[in-house]
C-alpha cells in the first residue's frame, strides 16, 4: 500500500509538472514556446500522461490511476473502496507538488506576464464560454467517454497501455477540450488551483473558486456513469 501511494504521488506530480509545464510554455510571456498553440498543449498533455504512467508503475503503483476519476470508477465497478481515499489524497498532493515545480521552472516569467488569467491557466482550467450547465455537461460527457474507453483498454501494465492512454487523452483534448479545457481529472484541476492560491506567484489574480467545483463534480459524475455503463456491458 505504501509503495502504491508513492507511485500515485510521484506519477501525478510528473503528470502535472509536464502537463501544466507545456501550458506555461505556451502562455507565459517570453517563453521559448510562447503562442505555439492548442496543438502543442494537447500533445504535451498526452505525452505527460504516457510518461507519468510509466513513472507511477515504476514507483510502485501498477494501476497508475493518477486521477480520482479512475479511482472512483474502479470503486464503482468492483465495490472495493478501501484504498480510494488514500489514493485520491496522494494524487492531490502530487498535483500540488507538480504545480509548484511548474512555478519554479518558469519563475522569471510570472512577473513579466501581465494577464492574470493566463497565469491561472498554467495551473487550472477555465471555460471558453462561462455557463454553469453547459460547462458541467462538457466535463461530464468527456469524462464518461474517458472512463468507458479506458475500460476497453484493460491494464496499463502491458507495454502499449501507457501509449494507448496518452493517445486517448490527446484525442479528448483535440476534439472535446475547447469548451472547458478538459480537466477530466479533479486532482489535475483542484490541486494546482490550491497551489495557485498559496504560492507567491508574482502579480497573480483570483484562483476563480466560483468555477472550481465544475472540474471536480463533472468528472466525478462522469466516472460514476461511465463505470455503471461498463458494468452493464
Amino acid at each position: 500500500m505504501t509503495s502504491e501511494l508513492l507511485g500515485e504521488f510521484v506519477g501525478t506530480a510528473v503528470l502535472i509538472y509536464l502537463g501544466n509545464g507545456v501550458v506555461a510554455n505556451v502562455l507565459l510571456k517570453g517563453s521559448k514556446g510562447e503562442s505555439s498553440g492548442w496543438i502543442v498543449i494537447t500533445a504535451g498533455w498526452a505525452f505527460a500522461v504516457t510518461i507519468a504512467i510509466f513513472v507511477s508503475t515504476q514507483f510502485g503503483s501498477p494501476a497508475a490511476h493518477l486521477n480520482p476519476v479512475v479511482t472512483v470508477a474502479e470503486g464503482v465497478k468492483t465495490g472495493e473502496w478501501a484504498n480510494a481515499a488514500a489514493f485520491i489524497i496522494a494524487q492531490m498532493l502530487g498535483a500540488i507538488m507538480g504545480s509548484t515545480l511548474v512555478w519554479l521552472q518558469y519563475l522569471p516569467h510570472w512577473a513579466i506576464t501581465e494577464d492574470k488569467g493566463l497565469k491561472l491557466a498554467c495551473f487550472s482550467t477555465a471555460p471558453a464560454v462561462r455557463s454553469v450547465v453547459p460547462n458541467f455537461i462538457s466535463e461530464f460527457i468527456a469524462t464518461t467517454l474517458l472512463v468507458i474507453v479506458l475500460g476497453s483498454f484493460g491494464s496499463v501494465e502491458n507495454g502499449l497501455g501507457p501509449f494507448k492512454v496518452g493517445i486517448l487523452v490527446w484525442a479528448v483534448g483535440l476534439s472535446l477540450g475547447g469548451a472547458t479545457g478538459y480537466a477530466i481529472n479533479p486532482a489535475r484541476d483542484l490541486g494546482p488551483r490550491i497551489a495557485h492560491a498559496i504560492l507567491p506567484i508574482s502579480g497573480k489574480g483570483s484562483s476563480d473558486w466560483s468555477y472550481s467545483w465544475i472540474p471536480v463534480a463533472g468528472p466525478i459524475a462522469g466516472a460514476v456513469v461511465g463505470a455503471l455503463i461498463l458494468k452493464m456491458i
